[in-house]
C-alpha cells in the first residue's frame, strides 16, 4: 500500500469532516442563544417519539412498488457488482418513493444488502481466481476487516442517536464524494493500464517461433477468469472451511451480545459492560490476523519472494494495518448511520492498496454479508419492518445479485476490462451521494418548518 497515494484523500476527508462538526457546533450553539426568549424548539422527548414512529405501506401491486423493485433491482446487480451493496440508493428509494420512515427504511436496506451479498457470495464461490490458484474470496483480508466493521456499526448506530439528521446527511455526502471521486480516477488508471497491455498482445501476436507458433506472453491475462475447471472444484478451492468458522463465531459474538443489549436498559452498568465486551472481541481478531500478515511480509522480504497477495505489493508495516483498521471503523459507522453494510468505504480501499476488481469485489461482499445479516437478525427482534415487504425486497434482491454479477462479470470476460466494475463502483457511490442529498434536504427543511430541535441529542435520553 503506497500511503503517499492516500494521503490527499484522507486529509480532504479528515478537513471536511472537521469543519462539519465544527461548524454544526456552532450554529447549533448559535441559534440556542438566539431562540433562548422566542419560541422554543420540540423538546428532544418530542423528537424522539417523532422519530421512531412506524409508517409501513401496505405492499400492494402500484407504480410505487413496481418502480421501487427496478430501482432495488439495479441499484442490488450494481452495488454488489461494485462490492458496495446499495444501502445509499435503497434508504431514499423506501422513503421518498414508498413512503416508510427513515428507521424502517434503514432495517429494509439492510435485507435487500444482505440478499443481494448472499447470492453474489454464491455466484463467486463458483467462479475461480483470474490469475492464481487461490480462492478469489480473500479470506485474510476477510479477517482483517469484518471484526473492524462490526464494531463500527454498533459505534454508527449509537451515533445515529446522538447526531442531528442533517449532520449525518452532510459527513455522508462528503465521503461519498471522496471515494466515489477517488475510485473513478482509479478506473481511469487501470482502463490505461488495460489498454497498454491489449496493445502489447496485439503486437506480440506477430512474433512466432521457430516452429511457427504464436507466442503469447500469459501475462498479459491477468484479469479474464479461466474456465478450466469444474463448477465443484471450483467451489472446494474457494471455501476455506476454518477460517469461516472464525468469521461465523465473531458474527455470532456480535449477534450475541447486541440480543442481551437491546433487552437491557439503555446506560445500565450491565449495558455499558456489553457494549464494551465488542472492543477486545474485534480486536483480539483484528490483532491476531495482523500479526499472521506482519509475519507473512517480513517473510516475503526476507526471502526476497515476489508472489504478493492479491496481486499487490502490500507493505503490511504497523501504520498501514492501523489504517486498515481505522477505514473498517469508519466504513461500519457509514453503515450503522446510513443503513448500508460498510461496502462503501470498504470496496474503495481494498482497490485502493491495489487488490484486483474481481477479488476486492467479491471479497467487499463477503464481508457485507456478515454485517448486513447481524443488523437483519437485531432488526427482526426489534420489530424494525413489516415481513411481507422484507421478503419481497430480500427475493428482488437475490435474483439482482446473482444476475447482476453474471451479467458484468461476461461482459469482463468479453472486453478484457475488469475496470468496467470499478466504473460501476464509483457509479454507484456518486449516486448514492446524489439521492442521500435530496432525501437529507428535504428532511432538515421539513424539520425547520415544524421548528424541530436539530441540535446534537443526549445518548440516553434518546434511547
Amino acid at each position: 500500500m503506497s500511503m503517499s497515494n492516500t494521503r490527499g484523500f484522507i486529509a480532504y476527508l479528515v478537513s471536511a469532516s472537521s469543519v462539519a462538526v465544527l461548524s454544526a457546533v456552532l450554529l447549533i450553539n448559535h441559534a440556542r442563544h438566539h431562540n433562548h426568549e422566542s419560541k422554543p424548539y420540540l423538546t428532544t422527548n418530542t423528537l424522539y417519539e417523532s422519530g421512531v414512529q412506524k409508517v409501513w405501506p401496505e405492499l400492494e401491486l402500484n407504480w410505487r412498488v413496481v418502480l421501487a423493485t427496478v430501482i432495488g433491482f439495479l441499484g442490488s446487480a450494481f452495488g454488489t457488482v461494485g462490492g458496495v451493496g446499495g444501502g445509499g440508493i435503497f434508504v431514499p428509494m423506501l422513503t421518498l418513493l414508498v413512503g416508510f420512515d427513515t428507521k424502517s427504511a434503514a432495517a429494509l436496506s439492510k435485507c435487500m444488502i444482505m440478499g443481494a451479498s448472499a447470492s453474489s457470495v454464491w455466484y463467486n464461490l463458483r467462479v475461480p481466481h483470474p490469475t492464481k490458484e487461490v480462492p478469489i474470496l480473500d479470506y485474510d483480508l476477510a479477517l482483517l476487516f469484518q471484526p473492524m466493521l462490526l464494531l463500527g456499526i454498533t459505534i454508527g448506530v449509537s451515533l445515529s442517536v446522538v447526531f442531528p439528521y442533517w449532520l449525518i446527511t452532510v459527513l455522508i455526502i462528503i465521503l461519498f464524494i471522496g471515494t466515489s471521486s477517488r475510485s473513478f480516477f482509479k478506473g481511469i488508471e487501470m482502463w490505461k493500464e488495460e489498454t497498454l497491455l491489449k496493445e502489447k498482445a496485439k503486437q506480440e501476436e506477430t512474433i512466432v517461433n521457430s516452429r511457427g507458433e504464436l507466442l503469447i506472453d500469459t501475462k498479459y491475462e491477468p484479469l479474464i477468469p479461466k474456465e478450466e475447471k469444474s463448477a465443484l472444484e471450483i467451489m472446494c478451492l474457494n471455501l476455506r472451511w476454518k477460517r469461516m468458522l472464525v468469521l461465523m463465531v465473531v458474527w455470532l459474538g456480535f449477534l450475541l451480545i447486541q440480543i442481551i443489549k437491546n433487552n437491557t436498559k439503555a446506560c445500565s452498568v450491565l449495558y455499558w459492560v456489553l457494549f464494551g465486551l465488542q472492543f477486545p472481541i474485534a480486536f483480539v481478531v483484528f490483532g491476531y490476523e495482523t500479526v499472521k500478515l506482519y509475519k507473512d511480509h517480513k517473510k516475503r522480504i526476507t526471502t526476497g519472494c515476489l508472489d504478493y497477495i492479491c496481486e499487490a505489493s502490500i507493505a503490511w508495516t504497523p501504520m498501514n494495518l492501523a489504517f486498515c483498521a481505522l477505514c473498517g471503523i469508519i466504513g461500519g459507522t457509514v453503515g450503522g448511520l446510513l443503513g448500508s453494510g460498510g461496502g462503501f468505504v470498504l470496496g474503495p480501499l481494498l482497490l485502493e492498496i491495489g487488490v484486483i476488481p474481481q477479488v476486492a469485489s467479491a471479497t467487499a461482499t463477503f464481508v457485507m454479508m456478515f454485517s448486513s445479516s447481524l443488523s437483519v437478525v437485531e432488526f427482526y427482534l426489534l420489530k424494525r419492518f413489516p415481513i411481507p415487504f422484507a421478503l419481497y425486497l430480500t427475493t428482488v434482491s437475490v435474483l439482482a445479485g446473482f444476475w447482476g454479477q453474471f451479467f458484468v462479470r461476461r461482459l469482463v470476460k468479453c472486453l478484457g476490462r475488469a475496470s468496467l466494475i470499478v466504473f460501476i463502483l464509483s457509479g454507484v457511490i456518486f449516486a448514492s451521494a446524489v439521492t442521500m442529498g435530496v432525501v437529507g434536504t428535504e428532511q432538515s427543511i421539513k424539520m425547520i418548518n415544524n421548528h424541530e430541535f436539530m441540535g446534537f441529542l443526549g445518548f440516553c435520553t434518546s434511547q
